[in-house]
């Protein structure tokens, strides 16, 4: 009886040890499927405002990359932002998005923020 038992009871422990580990993989899938689908969303979304000063310069960054003139521009889209809190997505256009930044005007009725 006590060889049976014993027996029974590592066949048991072996069992519970199989389904707990089971239960784990599937608990894990479903944290990486639910994790790849944040992911998905989040990842084409663009924050361009509610931006603090800390990362205006990094924002800024982006937006004059592609101008020949990135001495102003970084310090004209750092006043802006640094203003209005928002930054427009790209590097050309896209104003509208921030109504502040594409609203502020030079003396002459120019654009100020590019």
């Amino acid at each position: 009886m006590g060889r049976s038992s014993c027996f029974f009871f590592f066949f048991l422990i072996l069992v519970f040890f199989a389904f707990f580990s089971a239960l784990v993989t599937a608990s894990e899938r479903m944290v990486d499927g639910e994790l790849s689908i944040n992911l998905v969303v989040y990842k084409h979304k663009h924050k361009h405002s509610g931006f603090s000063a800390a990362e205006c310069p990094g924002a800024c960054q982006y937006r004059c990359s592609k101008t020949a003139y990135k001495k102003p521009c970084m310090f004209f889209c750092q006043k802006c932002c640094f203003k209005c809190r928002c930054v427009p997505p790209g590097t050309y256009a896209h104003k509208e998005v921030c109504p502040c930044y594409n609203n502020w005007k030079t003396q002459r009725g120019g654009p100020k923020c590019p």
